[in-house]
């Protein structure tokens, strides 16, 4: 049953954390307990609003997008204010909200310098990302997408290690190149999707604007390969011309973002620079954005390209994982090692969407979430390491577990998850990938060194592991050190079960985010010429505007699609007809 309160669920979860930074911006600067209470309690306000947004969300629902909320903008632009959640992103919204408390608990005595702007920074960057995975409107999502920028930019220049100012630029600039791109291709989607007067950048506009074009092509092309477009409708004619090009910007930004070979080259300096709260929430969230960009925009919007450059893409996926392998065997810096890892499991994710099967996406969807726990945590617990002894390289540790029994116990669950040992998370999302991956249409050799690659990842891990925990205690500092206190157990157990619920239960989540992969599939397919002719069942339906926000001309959706508990026709503005000229008439003589 829906609650009159379900519409608001996502602006609190939204902007509660903004809320709390309004707050936080009136406390005195030499107030740094307050400042770490108020922001750790805002997050932990924040995970329940998330919760909360969870417990009403229906995996059984047939609508798409629930706990929708939609209130015109830019009237003229056809720009609104339009948040809604459907199985993936609710997934990263729920993650997004439990990393909250802990990234801010991973701090609290780690930075001791600029405390307000820190915790600041940290509470904007909430809203943003969570913005970012809400946000049904394209426009509304580049701006959270961007927003995202400048926080994440002074967390690594400002609280980070010697070269942060050089990591942070780097990281801005790509970003920024990509976003470029990626604004450009969105405005001519605008322009192509839809006729003057019903122009907007609500997705299910753009989607459903270029679906019966993506249709056509698709069709065209398998009976002309090389055609030159002859018989083609202006907008499947467009998609043939600039469609790849269009594709290829959102993708490389998305690229930059996940971030894929061989565009990874910030991430490691990113990380190693950034604070253990930046690494957490970059590894956790952030770079989700880029897998989460290609599975609701970059792949659904061009279809056609997509398949096109399937193999280029999957190539590349599977190369990120074998070189970000290899890349981990060679390191010697801990944190450096963990970055690199990041750029191998993400590879994962790409490899099981680009397989277009339902396995596949299932995999790429689950291995999200299970990244965002594992490596997060990965680079939590070496945080508290670093804290204390303020060194990255393995030779300065070894025989560690002799003198932190605790924190080694919790350092190897972990690197059990990331290597995929059964019983644990990794497994699932990397047994999913692989199986949609053999199941696909690609090369046979793809998945081979896929699979092969998955005992690369144990092989450093647990190479890293043996020379930080096991042995001889080398190094005289070593003996000093503490073993985990109250509030670092206290941040590290919410992974540690996380891990065990999702590898031993995973079929809740799992049917969250059924619906999502199946509707993915389902359209790549369509869209391709592959799936079944009756377009309503991959049709993106939305609510529409509030009559008192915007006139709107309502047509009738074909029966095959379900029912709604209120109406929610493909949002549409009446054109506008000029004036009929009048005839001229003969003079008379």
């Amino acid at each position: 049953m829906n609650s009159i309160y379900d519409s608001r669920i996502l602006n609190l979860v939204i902007f509660s954390p903004l809320l709390v930074a309004g707050l936080l911006a009136f406390l005195p600067r030499n107030e740094k307990g307050q400042i770490r209470a108020l922001t750790l309690g805002g997050m932990v306000l924040n995970l329940l609003t998330c919760l909360w947004a969870y417990s009403r969300f229906s995996p059984t629902s047939p609508v798409e997008f629930q706990l929708e909320y939609r209130l015109a903008w830019v009237d003229d632009l056809g720009l609104s204010y339009h948040v809604g959640v459907d199985g993936i992103s609710m997934g990263l919204v729920l993650l997004t909200g439990v990393l909250g408390p802990l990234v801010v608990l991973s701090s609290w005595t780690f930075v001791d310098e600029r405390v307000k702007e820190f915790h600041l920074a940290l509470l904007v960057l909430q809203t943003a990302m969570l913005g970012a995975v809400c946000a049904v409107d394209t426009l509304l999502f580049f701006v959270f997408f961007e927003a995202m920028l400048v926080p994440m930019y002074l967390l690594i220049g400002v609280w980070g290690s010697e070269e942060r100012q050089m990591a942070a630029m780097k990281f801005f600039l790509y970003t920024m190149v990509g976003s470029v791109l990626m604004l450009v291709a969105l405005l001519a989607v605008y322009f192509l999707a839809a006729p003057a007067g019903m122009r907007s950048f609500d997705y299910s506009t753009l989607y459903n604007g270029l679906m019966s074009a993506n249709r056509e092509l698709a069709q065209y092309l398998k009976a002309n390969p090389a055609g030159d477009g002859a018989g083609l409708s202006a907008a499947a004619l467009a998609l043939l011309r600039y469609g790849p090009y269009l594709f290829l910007a959102f993708a490389l930004a998305f690229a930059i973002k996940v971030p894929m070979f061989p565009v990874h080259t910030w991430l490691p300096d990113a990380h190693v620079q950034a604070p253990v709260a930046g690494s957490i929430v970059l590894a956790g969230v952030m770079l989700k954005m880029g897998t989460y960009g290609f599975w609701r925009f970059a792949i659904p919007l061009f279809p056609v390209a997509s398949r096109q450059f399937q193999l280029l893409l999957a190539a590349l996926a599977v190369v990120g994982i074998v070189y970000g392998a290899f890349m981990c065997l060679a390191q010697r810096d801990i944190k450096k090692l963990i970055a690199y890892s990041s750029v191998s499991h993400l590879g994962y994710c790409m490899l099981g969407m680009l397989a277009f099967t339902a396995e596949g996406a299932t995999g790429s969807a689950y291995q999200m979430l299970n990244h965002g726990v594992s490596t997060s945590a990965l680079f939590l617990l070496f945080g508290f390491l670093y804290e204390r002894r303020h060194a990255r390289l393995m030779s300065d540790y070894g025989g560690i577990a002799k003198v932190m029994p605790v924190f080694s116990a919790f350092f190897l669950i972990v690197t059990f998850s990331s290597v995929a040992v059964p019983g644990t998370n990794g497994f699932v999302g990397e047994f999913l990938v692989l199986l949609g991956s053999y199941k696909s249409n690609l090369p046979l050799w793809l998945s081979v060194a896929a699979t092969t690659a998955v005992v690369l990842g144990a092989a450093y891990m647990l190479w890293m592991v043996q020379k930080v925990f096991f042995g001889q205690v080398t190094h005289q500092e070593n003996l000093g050190l503490k073993d985990l206190g109250p509030r670092e157990v206290v941040a590290a157990l919410p992974f540690v079960l996380l891990i065990a619920v999702m590898g031993l239960k995973p079929q809740p989540l799992l049917d969250v985010i059924d619906h999502s992969t199946q509707r993915f599939v389902a359209r790549a397919k369509y869209a391709a010429g592959e799936g079944p002719v009756d377009d309503s069942k991959v049709r993106v339906v939305v609510r529409p505007l509030p009559k008192d926000a915007v006139a709107q001309v309502a047509p009738t959706l074909p029966p095959a699609v379900p029912a709604h508990p209120t109406p929610i026709p493909l949002p549409m503005r009446p054109v506008r007809l000029q004036p009929a000229q009048p005839q001229l008439q003969p003079a008379t003589p």
